[in-house]
């Protein structure tokens, strides 16, 4: 086949320099003998009629035949493909599991969040707490030049009557502004906190007002989230016959992120009553899942807590367990 088409080329040869009319049907015939060349070497070819130019006759370069994939080429693209459509799903959804569990996040938020405590030290009773925590963020501005993070935190509360039986109603609303001081990949934020006495019951707060410091850390990375939260405060007003307050909480928290939008948390807060000397220290150990539903971040989570060290009449067991959306664009 190679000795025909080498003829047929010869044969154009002469007639181009002859100025033969048959030129361009020779070249044609060219044309052919290459598919077939082209064909037993393993290529997919473009039909011959394509390569011609309908007005001149004359070959057509640009379209010239396509090597095929071979099989393991495809298999290594698809791979390939599908390796980087996982992390960037791996990546979005730690994205996500990151942005919901930061106090620092600057995006504005709606947690509803439940403190149960099953059993305290030396008496048999039991309480919980359903939190209403909003949280709004405010940018830089004239007055203040770094961002800044407003949190509520509205209690409805229920605790043991000395009298017997539960008391349930509002307790004490918590209301605390955070100015990001530093960002990047460990923010840093601090600001002022007030405690007001809204309690419903005496049994369900202090009844005094109180104000104090609240500091954040933050460390976030696509496998984990660590940080702290502190706040301390104390009492300057209010009901005479209520004793003084001062309290310090720090909670540390370990996020440990999962594919899929899992994670692993310990979120344990540590309380210390200044005033009387009473504190427990819990440790915790839960789940939870981040999932996004058109721009709102969504994130349910539960965590057994167990205090390790401890005095007073104070939470043996709690459960901690909330349902967290963080709105955005």
């Amino acid at each position: 086949m190679n000795r025909r088409a080498d003829h047929r080329r010869r044969l154009f040869s002469r007639a181009e320099r002859g100025g033969s009319e048959a030129a361009p049907a020779i070249r044609g015939a060219i044309a052919v003998d290459r598919v077939c060349v082209e064909r037993h070497a393993g290529r997919r070819a473009v039909a011959p009629s394509r390569w011609i130019d309908p007005e001149d006759g004359q070959f057509d370069l640009s379209k010239r035949t396509r090597r095929r994939p071979l099989a393991p080429e495809r298999t290594i693209v698809a791979l390939l493909c599908a390796g980087i459509h996982a992390a960037c799903f791996a990546q979005t959804a730690a994205d996500d599991a990151n942005k919901s569990n930061n106090p620092l996040n600057l995006a504005a938020s709606f947690n509803l969040q439940n403190f149960y405590t099953p059993s305290l030290f030396g008496v048999s009773s039991h309480t919980n707490d359903f939190l209403l925590r909003p949280t709004i963020p405010v940018g830089p501005n004239g007055l203040i030049p770094v961002p800044q993070i407003f949190r509520l935190t509205v209690p409805v509360s229920t605790r043991p009557d000395p009298a017997g039986g539960y008391n349930t109603g509002l307790g004490d609303i918590n209301l605390f502004d955070i100015f990001l001081l530093h960002g990047g990949a460990t923010e840093i934020g601090v600001g002022p906190l007030v405690t007001l006495p809204t309690a419903t019951d005496r049994t369900l707060g202090t009844g005094k007002w109180q104000a104090g410091l609240a500091a954040v850390v933050v460390n976030a990375s696509r496998q984990r989230l660590l940080g702290a939260l502190v706040q301390w405060q104390h009492s300057f007003a209010g009901q005479s016959s209520r004793p003084d307050v001062q309290s310090l909480t720090t909670q540390p928290f370990v996020i440990w992120n999962l594919p899929e939008g899992w994670y692993l948390r310990s979120t344990g807060t540590w309380t210390f009553d200044l005033q009387h000397g009473d504190y427990y220290i819990p440790l915790g150990l839960g789940a939870g899942k981040a999932w996004k539903s058109g721009s709102t971040i969504y994130n349910a989570f539960v965590e057994p807590q167990y205090s390790v060290a401890h005095s007073g009449n104070v939470p043996k067991w709690q459960i901690f367990a909330g349902l967290n959306m963080t709105f955005g664009k």
